[in-house]
């Protein structure tokens, strides 16, 4: 049966979400309170990350980030703060923070991962799109001993899952990137990853998406969602009253606001990145993640993007320039041969990334409203999961099984 579908949320959560609901053979129409281009979709780093399959509520994880709260310069920053939600998710964070639950989730998310970089590639090989994607995997550079050892050990871990991993010598890093002079001891080289230049993706996918007949209403807030006997019966904006047979909440950081209106307790914190453009040839041809700097490096279509840090802080878009030139000084210590220039770290922006507690997403229908999902709560694999959540969300209102299990992206397991 075709249904209405009203989607808040037009990142690529929501986009990509559309996209296979409009193949299903639905009626959609996305709402936005930007103008769709601007957000965490935008200024990421566009890699799909099989690799990352240790969550973000990594035991340790709070530890580090209280050690790291007063330094303006540290890769990951939780800034404690008199807020009921936040001093709710950090508890929930910390309880999640654990080895058990941490080896719980490392098959979830590398499942969905993969399911992901599938439906990316189906995309990409179908006639209505022709965008920069190319499968050459992750490079994690180490300058320390140790740091090589932990990821070796995660490489390790990986393996068993199926996953192609090396350690790499410097000697053989060389040779994969004979353009770079690297200052490092190694790295360790996971081949499932690829990666993209998300600010032609998304364009060319809600070009489609207009063309096939899917309604954008952009500068466009949702105040309010309207309930009757279980059921969202309509959605008022800053605008107008819209009515469907199905909503999505796509919100991202924004989330758990509009999920008090549901009387429901989704969790999610924001938490910020950032991006830097270099606009000059740099000679990486193979994305990486800078260990000890905790910065990711992507060659895209005509520059190369170095992006990192986490600073949960609450939503706010303040550029913290003493962060953005910890990013551009990791990138030229480890490129040595590498001069970021001022121009493009003025040019620096930055997204806000929604953070679950325990390092999963929210994908699913909820009990309490039968006629809401939610698609939400990615943290920095929201770019990965796209069009794994996407796919999921429309089995979801289509009433199909399901292509994975979905108990463990419950939308309403801190309820």
């Amino acid at each position: 049966m075709n249904k209405k579908v009203v989607i808040i949320g037009g990142g690529i959560i929501g986009l990509c979400s559309a996209y296979y609901l409009q193949k299903a053979g639905h009626e959609v129409i996305v709402v936005d309170k930007s103008d769709f281009s601007s957000g965490a979709s935008h200024v990421n780093a566009g890699i799909i990350t099989p690799s990352h399959i240790i969550s973000l509520a990594a035991p340790g994880m709070i530890n580090k980030g209280i050690k790291w709260m007063f330094s303006s310069s540290s890769p990951l920053s939780i800034k404690p703060r008199l807020d009921l939600d936040f001093i709710k998710w950090s508890l929930l964070f910390k309880k999640a923070s654990t080895h058990k639950k941490v080896q719980q989730s490392i098959s979830i998310i590398k499942d969905v991962n993969l399911f992901s970089k599938e439906l990316y590639e189906a995309i990409k090989t179908s006639d209505d799109f022709d965008f920069f994607y190319q499968n050459k995997g992750l490079l994690m550079y180490y300058k320390t001993d140790k740091a090589g050892e932990e990821e070796w050990n995660i490489g390790k871990r990986a393996i068993k899952e199926g996953l192609k991993v090396e350690n790499l010598t410097k000697e053989e890093v060389k040779k994969l990137e004979p353009n770079c002079n690297l200052n490092i001891k190694g790295a360790i080289y996971y081949h499932s990853d690829a990666h993209m230049t998300p600010n032609e993706f998304i364009p060319q996918l809600k070009s489609y998406l207009e063309k096939n007949g899917v309604t954008f209403l952009s500068n466009e807030e949702v105040l309010d969602i309207n309930i009757s006997n279980a059921k969202a019966t309509s959605i008022t904006t800053n605008k107008q009253t819209l009515l469907a047979d199905e909503y999505i909440l796509a919100t991202g950081s924004w989330s758990q606001n509009l999920a008090k209106k549901l009387q429901l307790n989704i969790p999610v914190q924001a938490g910020k990145g950032y991006r830097i453009n270099v606009n000059k040839e740099t000679g990486i041809t193979i994305p990486a993640i800078l260990m000890e700097a905790k910065v990711a490096v992507t060659p895209m279509n005509g520059f190369t993007r170095f992006a990192g840090t986490m600073e949960i802080g609450g939503i706010n878009h303040k550029i913290n320039t003493a962060r953005v030139k910890t990013i551009a000084k990791a990138g030229e210590q480890y490129y040595t041969d590498l001069k970021i220039n001022q121009k493009d770290i003025d040019n620096a922006d930055c997204g806000l990334r929604p953070c679950s507690p325990d390092g999963l997403p929210y994908i699913g229908r909820l009990s309490k409203v039968k006629n809401v999902t939610v698609a939400t709560g990615h943290a920095m694999m929201g770019w990965s999961l796209g069009p794994a959540t996407g796919k999921l969300v429309s089995e979801i209102i289509s009433d199909e099984k399901t292509s994975l299990n979905l108990e463990p992206f419950n939308p309403e397991r801190f309820h």
